[in-house]
């Protein structure tokens, strides 16, 4: 048996241990320092769609809320390198969100002072962007800044095959 691979894409630890999410007001997002065992998200996957027969989901587990929702990588296209993948919200009450189009996104809302839940709930502040998460997406990304508006709309686009996918899984 081999042993599973649950180390984080070194970007998203650079980024979570930047200090932004114990200083950021407005968020409820505790990011974890590794992936979530195969085994535990597939526990959480039955008790969340109700079938306990259901197959490992296609996600990557990275961080929660304080009500147990879970913020992952969607492994929509398998074999494809996990920073390609959507970053989803799954909630503890069937809540479904797609929080970033990709990593590059991801680092981006986060640059623009942006927690991952609040896309799910709503931004209720005007945001400030963080030098230091500005300076890290640049440097991944090789990019110009995004909007906020702009990262949730590509976001948005793939919340319909996000709720087909749970749709065809949940009993």
């Amino acid at each position: 048996m081999t042993e599973e691979d649950r180390t984080l894409p070194a970007v998203v630890e650079e980024a979570h241990a930047s200090g932004f999410f114990e200083d950021h007001d407005g968020h409820d997002f505790q990011p974890d320092a590794m992936f979530m065992g195969s085994a535990g998200t597939t526990e959480w996957w039955r008790h969340w769609t109700g079938d306990s027969a259901a197959d490992a989901p296609p996600f990557r587990v990275f961080g929660r809320d304080g009500s147990g929702g879970l913020a992952a990588f969607w492994i929509r296209a398998p074999g494809a390198a996990i920073e390609t993948q959507p970053i989803v919200f799954l909630g503890s009450e069937g809540e479904l969100h797609v929080i970033a189009r990709d990593l590059g996104d991801y680092l981006w809302l986060l640059a623009g002072g942006v927690g991952p839940l609040e896309t799910v709930d709503g931004l209720h502040r005007v945001p400030e962007p963080v030098p230091e998460l500005v300076a890290l997406a640049q440097r991944y990304t090789d990019t110009a800044p995004r909007t906020v508006a702009a990262l949730i709309a590509a976001a948005d686009t793939e919340l319909p095959a996000l709720t087909a996918l749970v749709n065809s899984a949940t009993k």
